[in-house]
């Protein structure tokens, strides 16, 4: 059985934009490159033919993702999330008590998660280690690669 997927509605609108771009404009692209390369003649030795092909089912197992993720998906409200504790939907203000280096994450659902862009997954060791605790809390995090993390929660607001 799939589990529930927590998303913001920013990353709904965004699974829901891509699904919709290779359902329509991708589809179509990739149609007509095998319409095109099936013109070149015997489809058992032309590489265009099977490489459209191979696009094609990568095409449709990326629609088939997403269609599973939106239809997992809990959007949570942003007048739900409670900034008295880390949950989905907020952003968390910490400081690294070795380094004294100091981070703001986003925690998200796992469905949007991008640490490039500070945007961390309930799920991942950071963002499930820091769930549920309030400010100024110290939690101890076990990384996995390096020694134990220490980070204090400085601030919690939403996001």
């Amino acid at each position: 059985m799939a589990r529930e997927s927590l998303i913001t509605h920013d990353g709904l609108e965004k699974l829901k934009e891509e699904l919709e771009y290779l359902q329509t404009e991708k589809r179509r692209e990739v149609a007509e490159r095998i319409k095109e390369a099936r013109e070149f003649g015997d489809i058992a030795e032309n590489a265009e033919y099977d490489d459209a092909k191979n696009e094609q089912a990568m095409l449709e197992q990326r629609i088939a993702y997403l269609e599973e993720r939106l239809r997992r998906a809990t959007v949570v409200e942003e007048k739900d999330v409670d900034t008295d504790a880390v949950s989905v939907g907020v952003k968390v203000h910490v400081k690294d008590q070795k380094s004294g280096e100091s981070r703001k994450f986003q925690v998200v659902g796992s469905a949007e998660a991008d640490p490039i862009e500070d945007k961390l997954s309930n799920e991942s060791p950071i963002g499930s280690a820091l769930m549920g605790h309030k400010k100024g809390d110290v939690v101890t995090i076990d990384v996995p690669r390096g020694p134990k993390k220490k980070l204090k929660i400085t601030k919690i607001e939403p996001a």
